[in-house]
């Protein structure tokens, strides 16, 4: 345990000596988390905290042999320290630092300790934690309990300095949290059911005291920060919920040693109408970020072409939040445009980019004062690039693109002073020199000067004492206990001259000091602490100094951000020939020839991907009734549709011919299924629960995805559900969604023979004898065939398996059952009468009785209530 002996105490996580109870009282105030306790040159852990640590880190779990089954202890030297944190965050677990805040060769008995910083999963500036392109998010949840719990939620990424606050019911926020991943939420001990009914162990979590979660403590803790007298500036004043949130986020930084948080500069809200909804379910079927094959690609994967960290992390965010701000979104396009036309500007454009780095978590840095040297030498050179893109952007000639050139601020005094006074080759550390150019401080030259004279007079003593005693193997050297000293091995010693001071008796070797190496030894050192202590000071002004620039390059993140990703759009759009779209304010979708932006990219050589025409509007075609065999390409229409959608009103150019898109609010799709076996729903379950939230939720600028509804259950109650939803989603009272509905239930292609606005397609296959040839092309019509054997076939079902489906196939077709059921359903009471179906004048007091139903709330009424409206009915129409 030589290595816990550096104080002369052995610690004991149970035991009365000075270092024990120094540890048990740091560890006392950071229940949770493992202590990295610093003990000379490695940082120990303890107790539980070893038994963790050692299995999380791979690393030695060792036992002192006292009879303590609890005395556990695992360490690693301090300087493996960043190799050694990022896996025990990544674990979810919460690391508190404790490091010696006194030099031990000063100090007499127990060196003074604390935790210097809590490291958590949400909370960390670590590189080694952090993901590059994505953010890292630290979530607090709020509960309102009521007659409805109404939650609020806010999202930090410390590491960045976005600060986010909303509030809303549980679908909006359950949709946030799927869309920004939170590393870490943070949430009330009181609720705690609450919270694990919701999200159980998605997430890593920690509870905090029910009091932090009060709104007369988190409002003040704002205020105080932002040093405003209010919150109306950041348009969150009357959103109490999220106040509560983002204040206890605040606390939480606090309390975990994170107090230079000055690059926090605004709160801003999350607000509702400002994007287009996409629920949890949505953000998964569609594949965005992650896809459902072992091996596939999401879309971002695809579209990510950005060059800088904070560009990548960007369009992460727009993926999720899609604009429905038209002018917003043209702004976005015309930028595209521009360098899709001029593909030289974009590559210059590039090129200029790419030295930039991750200039949003430089200054983050700068602001909590965690930058080295070297990242300071990197903030410079990024700001050396803010003049050359301004002119890049100028000289393109596009109007967007020269706005954006104005939003950008040239640091060039900071660029100038950093320039004059770092080295290019500066060290990580900043306490231990070598940072500062000559000629930057003449009292710094003189200091190097002296010790760079005192070294080469050392040489000369060496070489001078050599020659005088013949001592060839004689050598000058120096070590932190004792200094410059002589080293003469023992086969030398009776030639030591007399005046030398023996120091220190090695097995094979002597060591001496003199008078004459002790004066140098005096003035060599005093020069290197000198020169440690000013050039530290010198970094520290430019840290200060770099600080009062924090808001201009926060600024200039944020604008080469936006600028990387919309020349990421571009870069793409080229590459895979798309166009650009259309968007205005009506009710109509209209793409011409659209495909499937990842799939196209997966084809084997030579495959072309076969593009189809979809069009949806509000009048006369708001359902497209789609038929076709299983792996004919149904689902793989439904999607590009939505992501086509999704990516025009990102500002992205769209893998189509072309395409009008008039404004969504809202995509909801219901695509594929699978047991929750650990909530105990089935299939069938999974499907209405998500099919029932799309149909409270829907609006008039809607697009809902539908594919294969009611496959969970048997036939008769599959075909009635699809039947009765698509009948729901035609009949609305209040929105007309535009709705894409794959089915391989046949006998849905009855419905456009009694709405309107349901429309039958079918994607073709080509019949070859007993085999078929998927054509993948959408043509109208419904079809009367599934081809499932086909497809069985086709997946290398054995042969006899499939010719005796056949069989079975044949046979029942003979009862002409299909034939029957189409028949049942052309005689079934239709549900698209309308209420002048009395003729052409209507009975008194109908108009009246109607705006009564349509204000009704049917599922809200009880017994007595529902018998009450229906006499005022009667007395309407004069009964």
């Amino acid at each position: 345990m030589a290595r816990q002996a550096a104080e002369g105490k052995e610690p004991k996580v149970k035991g009365e000596t000075p270092l024990a109870k120094q540890f048990n009282q740091i560890k006392a105030k950071y229940p949770g988390a493992i202590l990295l306790f610093r003990v000379g040159d490695f940082y120990e852990t303890f107790g539980e905290d070893a038994v963790k640590a050692s299995k999380i880190l791979g690393i030695v779990l060792t036992r002192r042999n006292n009879g303590n089954a609890d005395d556990h202890l695992a360490g690693f030297p301090h300087h493996s320290l960043d190799v050694y944190l990022p896996k025990l965050v990544r674990a979810g677990e919460r690391v508190a630092i404790c490091d010696q805040l006194e030099d031990p060769a000063t100090v007499k008995g127990i060196v003074k300790r604390g935790v210097t910083e809590l490291v958590t999963p949400g909370v960390s500036y670590n590189d080694q934690v952090l993901d590059i392109k994505k953010n890292n998010y630290l979530a607090a949840i709020s509960f309102k309990e009521g007659k409805e719990v109404e939650f609020g939620l806010a999202l930090l990424d410390i590491s960045t300095g976005e600060f986010l606050c909303t509030q809303g019911p549980l679908n909006y926020i359950h949709k946030l949290i799927q869309s920004f991943l939170p590393s870490e939420i943070i949430y009330s001990k009181k609720y705690r059911n609450l919270y694990q009914e919701h999200w159980g162990e998605a997430f890593h979590s920690f509870p905090l005291e029910d009091w932090i979660f009060a709104y007369d403590f988190t409002y003040p803790l704002l205020t105080q920060h932002f040093k405003t007298q209010s919150l109306k500036g950041f348009g969150i004043e009357n959103n109490r919920e999220g106040i509560i949130a983002a204040g206890v986020i605040l606390h939480y930084l606090a309390e975990t040693e994170h107090k230079q948080i000055g690059h926090i500069t605004a709160i801003q809200r999350l607000e509702e109408d400002k994007y287009v909804w996409l629920d949890r379910f949505t953000i998964r079927n569609l594949e965005l970020f992650h896809s459902s094959q072992d091996g596939g690609v999401p879309l971002i994967q695809l579209l990510d072409q950005t060059v800088t960290p904070m560009g990548a992390r960007l369009l992460r965010k727009w993926m999720v939040l899609p604009l429905k701000e038209l002018k917003m979104i043209q702004d976005r396009l015309d930028a595209v445009s521009s360098w899709v036309k001029n593909r030289e500007a974009l590559e210059t454009f590039v090129q200029i980019l790419q030295p930039i780095g991750d200039l949003e978590r430089l200054i983050s840095k700068v602001a909590a004062a965690r930058i080295n040297p070297r990242e300071l030498l990197q903030l410079k050179r990024a700001l050396i690039q803010i003049p050359k893109i301004k002119e890049a952007l100028d000289a393109n000639g596009s109007e967007i693109l020269k706005l954006w050139s104005q939003k950008l601020k040239d640091c060039g005094e900071l660029v100038e002073k950093i320039e004059l006074a770092l080295r290019e080759d500066a060290p990580m550390l900043s306490n231990q020199g070598g940072m500062v150019k000559t000629g930057f401080l003449a009292e710094l030259d003189e200091l190097h000067q002296l010790s760079a004279n005192g070294k080469d007079y050392l040489a000369q003593l060496q070489k001078r004492e050599i020659e005088r005693t013949g001592i060839s193997s004689l050598k000058v050297a120096y070590n932190k206990v004792f200094g410059y000293y002589l080293e003469v091995t023992n086969a030398h010693k009776d030639r030591v001259p007399e005046e030398w001071i023996r120091k220190q008796t090695l097995v094979n070797a002597e060591r001496y000091i003199t008078e004459e190496l002790k004066i140098y030894e005096e003035k060599i050192l005093n020069a290197e602490e000198k020169i440690h202590a000013i050039e530290f000071k010198i970094f520290q002004n430019l840290v200060q100094e770099a600080m009062q620039y924090l808001d201009s390059i926060q600024r200039n993140a944020l604008g080469v951000a936006t600028l990387d990703v919309l020349s990421s759009f571009a870069k793409v759009a080229i590459r895979n020939k798309y166009a650009e779209p259309k968007l205005d304010e009506s009710d109509k979708i209209h793409i011409l020839a659209g495909r499937h932006p990842v799939i196209e990219t997966q084809l084997p050589v030579g495959e072309e991907y076969v593009p189809n025409d979809v069009y949806l509007d509000n009048e006369m075609q708001q359902i497209m009734m789609i038929t076709g065999p299983n792996m004919a390409g149904k689902s793989a229409l439904l999607r590009q549709t939505a992501l086509i959608v999704l990516m025009a009103q990102m500002g992205s150019f769209v893998p189509a011919d072309s395409a009008e898109i008039g404004l969504i609010d809202k995509v909801f799709t219901r695509v594929g299924a699978s047991d929750n076996l650990s909530k105990g729903e089935s299939t069938f379950m999974v499907e209405m629960t998500e099919t029932a939230a799309i149909l409270n939720n829907l609006s008039n600028r809607s697009l809902v995805l539908l594919d294969e509804i009611g496959r969970g259950t048997s036939t008769y109650d599959g075909v009635s559900m699809a039947w009765a939803i698509a009948e729901h989603l035609h009949n609305h009272p209040k929105f007309k969604a535009k709705t894409l509905f794959a089915t391989h239930y046949h006998e849905l292609n009855e419905l456009t023979e009694d709405f309107p606005r349901i429309k039958n397609f079918h994607v073709s296959v080509k019949e070859l004898g007993n085999k078929i040839i998927f054509m993948r092309k959408l043509v109208p019509g419904g079809s009367a065939h599934s081809f499932g054997i086909h497809v069985a076939q086709l997946a290398g079902m054995p042969t006899a398996l499939v010719l005796r489906a056949h069989e079975i196939l044949q046979n029942l077709e003979k009862d002409h059952s299909r034939e029957d059921n189409v028949a049942k359903l052309k005689e079934m009471p239709k549900n698209n009468f309308q209420l002048n179906l009395f003729g052409p004048e209507v009975p008194a007091g109908l108009l009246d009785v109607q705006q009564v139903l349509e204000k009704l709330e049917v599922n809200s009424l009880t017994p007595i209530e529902a018998l009450l409206k229906l006499n005022e009915l009667k007395r309407l129409l004069g009964n």
